[in-house]
């Protein structure tokens, strides 16, 4: 248990010294949240069907907040300490090299959460959102949907052969998400094309999934949305299992 505790705790030095991922998951979704605040404001929109832009952006920069820690930190740091042979050195100790992995999720897990505290309270603040479903119902599918996207980084890191790899896998599934999934421009704003794109896109479903229970939405319109996310989290997992290598 001491052994579990010091490597959380390390972990998180370890995060906190990556500027980047600490950026974007703390800083960046509310500074994209001022801006369009301060461009559209948060009156009632036809667009948006009578919600305002920030209201209905919120969920989504939630959903940006899961992609940079699920894409790419996760992975990054499982190739890094096999490049650099952390994790055969742990084999070798009475830590198991499973709590490496089970430290950096909870770390990861921990700073989505807290980036999205800042992202709630930076809203209400300033704009005053209010979520319109079930405050229960909306943290119980934003921790699935955490788990779908984390299992897309392990994928990630599991199947990489170099940090220089990894970086380049993870970039290139991260930034097509980042822009073509509604998580930072609104979805409602796409032409239909792009739409057509997004849907190949895993976050696409986690920000409509989000965006729906955040304006009251009864689940039951995204059984479909939640069965495509759990099919995804099922193949990441098994495929991370099999062709994960420690060394």
């Amino acid at each position: 248990m001491k052994g579990s505790i010091q490597l959380i705790i390390t972990e998180f030095k370890l995060f906190f010294r990556n500027y980047v991922n600490l950026f974007f998951t703390i800083v960046f979704p509310g500074l994209m949240l001022v801006l369009f605040g301060e461009i559209y404001g948060n009156a009632p929109s036809k667009l948006f069907n009578g919600y305002g832009t920030i209201d209905i952006s919120t969920p989504a920069y939630c959903a940006m907040i899961i992609a940079v820690t699920g894409i790419m930190s996760i992975p990054l740091s499982i190739v890094n300490y096999r490049e650099t042979k952390v994790l055969k050195r742990y084999m070798v100790t009475p830590v198991r090299v499973s709590n490496i992995l089970i430290a950096e999720f909870v770390v990861n897990l921990v700073m989505t959460i807290i980036g999205i505290l800042i992202l709630l309270i930076i809203g209400k603040v300033i704009y005053n959102i209010h979520i319109r479903g079930s405050i229960l119902a909306f943290a119980i599918i934003l921790l699935f949907c955490i788990l779908v996207i984390f299992s897309i980084g392990l994928l990630i890191g599991s199947l990489a052969s170099s940090t220089k790899n990894a970086n380049a896998i993870s970039n290139t599934v991260y930034f097509p998400m980042l822009f073509l999934s509604g998580a930072t421009i609104p979805a409602e704003l796409f032409p239909s094309k792009i739409d057509a794109v997004s849907k190949i896109l895993p976050l696409t479903y986690v920000v409509k999934v989000l965006k729906g229970i955040w304006i009251g939405t009864a689940i039951d319109n995204y059984i479909k949305d939640l069965l495509i996310l759990a099919v995804i989290f099922v193949i990441c997992i098994t495929i991370s299992i099999k062709k994960f290598k420690w060394q």
